[in-house]
C-alpha cells in the first residue's frame, strides 16, 4: 500500500504472535530502493515481503539500502537470508551490531546471565527455566547478517529525491533508531512510538544505565522535530504526534504510580510488584515470554524511581529488594 509518493507499507505476517503483522516500509526511486525492516525468518514473512515488493514494482535486485530500526527478531530477522538475493547495503546502529552475537549466535552466557538476572529480581525457582528459555523459540526466526554501515545517529539516506536523517531513539532497545524526512515532515518511527501500543521498554543484563531514562529522553528529542505523519513498525500510520508523545509519558508515570501503591509499606522483589500491577491479561495467564517482558519492564520503572529517590534499594539472601523511601516518615 503506497501511504505517500514513493512511500509503500508493507504488511508481513508474524506467525503466532498476537501483533500479527509487522510493518515495513519501501522507499521507491528511480536510483533503487530503501527497505525499513524485514519480518522474522518464515517462508510466509519471506514470500510476503517478495509479493508485496513486487506490487509496488520492485525486485531484491533493485533494493540498494535495507535498514534495521533495532534487531529484534520481526524487525532483523529476515536479512540473512535477503543477503542472497540482494546487495543492498545493510545499516545498523552500532550498539545493536554489538549485540548481535551474544544474541544470536554464541547465546549461552546470555541465557546464563539472564537466569542469574531473574534470580537476583525474585523470579522463584519453579518459574525460572521457563523464563530463562522463553526467547529461544523466536531466536530460531533470525538469519544473521553483520552490517555494511553502522551508524550513530545524525547521518543521512539519500536516494532519489529523499533524504533521510538517522535519528538514535534508545530505550526499546539501545541502538534503536528512527528515520526523519523533514522536507515532506515524515517519521518513520520503528517501535520507539506506535498508534496504540505501548513499547516494551526493559531493564536486563545487558542493559547498560536505564533505558526507561534513555526511552523517556529519546521521546522529548522527538518531540522537537516537526511531524505530519508517523509511520510506525506496528498498528496504523497516524498524524497527531504530540498527543501521543504526551499519552506515552502519561502511560509510564501513571504505572510508576501503580508501582509505588503496590509495595503496601513492604520490602519487595521486581517479580513480585510485577506480579501484583495490571497487564493486558491476569498474571496466571502471561506466557513466560511475557512475563519475563513484564518483570524486566517492571524493573525498569524501579529503577527510574529509584533515581528519583522514591524508593530504596538493599541486597539480601542473593536478592535485590526494593521499598518506599521514608515511608515510616524518617
Amino acid at each position: 500500500m503506497e501511504v505517500f509518493p514513493g512511500v509503500y507499507q508493507l504488511k508481513i505476517p508474524i506467525p503466532n504472535n498476537p501483533l500479527g503483522f509487522i510493518n515495513a516500509y519501501l522507499v521507491k526511486t528511480p536510483e533503487g530502493s530503501l527497505l525499513i525492516d524485514t519480518g522474522w525468518n518464515t517462508d510466509q514473512s519471506f514470500e510476503a515481503l517478495e509479493q508485496q515488493l513486487a506490487e509496488a514494482g520492485v525486485t531484491f535486485d533493485n533494493l540498494k539500502y535495507i535498514a534495521i530500526t533495532h534487531i529484534h527478531p520481526d524487525h532483523y530477522g529476515l536479512v540473512g537470508r535477503l543477503a542472497k538475493y540482494t546487495k543492498a547495503r545493510l545499516i545498523i546502529h552500532e550498539i545493536e551490531r554489538s549485540l548481535l552475537y551474544s544474541r544470536y549466535v554464541n547465546y549461552d552466557d546470555l541465557l546464563n546471565e539472564m537466569d542469574q538476572w531473574l534470580k537476583i529480581n525474585g523470579v522463584p525457582s519453579s518459574d525460572r527455566p521457563k523464563l530463562r528459555m522463553a526467547s529461544l523459540e523466536i531466536l530460531g526466526m533470525v538469519e544473521v547478517a553483520m552490517p555494511d554501515q553502522v551508524v550513530h545517529g545524525g547521518e543521512h539516506i539519500t536516494l532519489g529525491d529523499f533524504d533521510l536523517e538517522i535519528v538514535w531513539t534508545p530505550g526499546h532497545s539501545p541502538g534503536h533508531i528512527c528515520f526523519y524526512d523533514r522536507a515532506r515532515k515524515v517519521l518513520f518511527s520503528g517501535d520507539h512510538i506506535l498508534q496504540k501500543t505501548t513499547p516494551n521498554v526493559s531493564m536486563n543484563s545487558q542493559s547498560i544505565g536505564n533505558p526507561l531514562v534513555d526511552y523517556l529522553n529519546s521521546l522529548h528529542q522527538i518531540s522537537k522535530l516537526p511531524v505530519d505523519l508517523v509511520l510506525p513498525a506496528h498498528g496504523q500510520t497516524f498524524n497527531h504526534l504530540p498527543e501521543r508523545l504526551k499519552e506515552l509519558q502519561h502511560h509510564h508515570e501513571t504505572r510508576m504510580n501503580e508501582i509505588v501503591a503496590a509495595f503496601n509499606g513492604e520490602p519487595k522483589t521486581a517479580y513480585t510488584i510485577a506480579s501484583s500491577v495490571t497487564w493486558y491479561v491476569p498474571w496466571q495467564q502471561l506466557e513466560p515470554f511475557s512475563k519475563r517482558m513484564a518483570v524486566t519492564e517492571t524493573l525498569a520503572h524501579l529503577e527510574l524511581l529509584l533515581a528519583r529517590g522514591v524508593l530504596t534499594k538493599t541486597m539480601q539472601d542473593g536478592f535485590a529488594w526494593y521499598s518506599v523511601a521514608n515511608q515510616n516518615g524518617a
